[in-house]
């Protein structure tokens, strides 16, 4: 066996792509990372005011690049950054991680009524006590996450 063989190794993913789901137009399967969720929140409300990447970057100081990136779910953003871009969105970091938690539960729960792998697989269900969503200048209000 050569040198080169021996020094060469699996490469196991970080995030391996996975299988789709039957009859789900090829939604992938498996745990949603957070990541993913709190880009989805920012970008979902940024938005929703109508504001661009850009006016969100000036309003929050952070790097447009950088925030393109966290709303893809591609970077995982400090508290810090969370808090900054949830201020510029006129919202409080608790209000975007509410949102993001939210997101979760409801992602949880299709895939427990769909029956995909791993759905139940023997963890506790976790169930929401959220109040009604308010809206206004503030924007939406948090809530509590239960675990059963």
């Amino acid at each position: 066996m050569s040198i080169r063989a021996t020094n060469q190794a699996d490469v196991i993913p970080l995030r391996p792509v996975p299988a789709a789901a039957p009859g789900q137009g090829g939604a992938p399967l498996g745990e949603p990372l957070w990541r993913d969720l709190v880009g989805e929140v920012l970008r979902r409300e940024r938005k929703a005011q109508g504001r661009t990447l850009k006016e969100m970057s000036e309003a929050s100081r952070i790097s447009l690049a950088y925030l393109s990136e966290v709303e893809r779910g591609r970077k995982e953003a400090s508290s810090e950054v969370l808090a900054a871009a949830a201020r510029a969105l006129g919202l409080t970091l608790a209000d975007v991680l509410a949102l993001a938690g939210e997101r979760l539960v409801s992602l949880t729960a299709a895939r427990s009524r769909t029956g995909a792998p791993g759905a139940a697989g023997g963890h506790r269900s976790v169930r929401t006590a959220l109040p009604a969503r308010r809206t206004g200048p503030a924007g939406p209000r948090g809530g509590v996450l239960l675990a059963a």
